[in-house]
C-alpha cells in the first residue's frame, strides 16, 4: 500500500501542537510529509509578528524540520506555477509543489484559496488537518494516540503547568480527534 503524500501549507506548521501532531504521525509512517523551502519560509515569517525570539526559534524548528525529514523537501516549481490560478495568488506555489512533488493532497486550514474543484483538475485533494488526523486515528489509534501523548506531556512541561489534553487539541483546532480520544477513553 503506498504512503499518502501530504504537502503541509504553511498554516498547518505555525501552530507548535498542530506541527509536532502532524510531524509525529509522520514520522510514525502514517503519511509521507511534503514541503518547499518557501512554505517553511512562510511559516518562520508568520512567527515574525510575535517577536524576534519567537522568529529565531521557528527558525530552529525549521531547520530541525529540514534535518529529521530530509526527503520532505521539494524544490519549488514556477513552471507550472505559470500556468495555475487559485483566488490567492499568493498560494499558487503550494498547488504548484503539490503537482510537482505527485502529492495526493494539501493539508491546509484554508479551504477558500484552495477550491475542491481547481484542485481536482490537477489531482490534488484538499484535507482538513483535522479530518486527516481523526482518519489517522481511526486505522491506527494506538499510533496516534501516542504521538498525542508525547506532544501533550512536552507542552506540559514546556509550559510548566498541567493542562487537559483536550484543552490543547482544541486550542490546535483539533476537535474532532480530541472527541475521538476523549470518547476511547485514551
Amino acid at each position: 500500500m503506498t504512503r499518502l503524500r501530504a504537502v503541509l501549507d504553511a498554516c498547518v506548521l505555525y501552530p507548535t501542537v498542530l506541527r509536532e501532531i502532524l510531524m509525529g504521525c509522520a514520522a510514525a509512517g502514517l503519511y509521507e510529509p511534503l514541503f518547499s523551502e518557501r512554505i517553511l519560509r512562510e511559516w518562520v515569517r508568520a512567527t515574525a509578528k510575535l517577536g524576534p525570539v519567537q522568529q529565531a526559534v521557528a527558525e530552529g524548528e525549521a531547520a530541525l524540520l529540514r534535518a529529521r525529514f530530509p526527503a520532505a523537501m521539494l524544490r519549488e516549481r514556477p513552471e507550472i506555477e505559470a500556468r495555475l490560478m487559485l483566488p490567492d495568488p499568493d498560494d499558487v506555489h503550494v498547488l504548484a509543489v503539490a503537482i510537482g512533488g505527485s502529492a495526493d493532497c494539501i493539508i491546509t486550514f484554508n479551504a477558500m484559496d484552495f477550491p475542491r474543484q481547481l484542485l481536482a483538475e490537477e489531482g490534488v485533494e484538499r484535507r482538513d488537518p483535522d479530518g486527516m488526523l481523526w482518519e489517522f486515528w481511526s486505522h491506527n489509534p494506538q499510533d496516534v494516540a501516542q504521538v498525542v501523548e508525547d506532544v501533550h506531556a512536552t507542552a506540559c512541561r514546556l509550559a510548566g503547568q498541567t493542562f487537559s489534553r483536550t484543552s490543547l487539541l482544541k486550542r490546535a483546532r483539533l476537535n474532532r480527534l480530541a472527541k475521538a480520544l476523549d470518547r476511547a477513553g485514551v
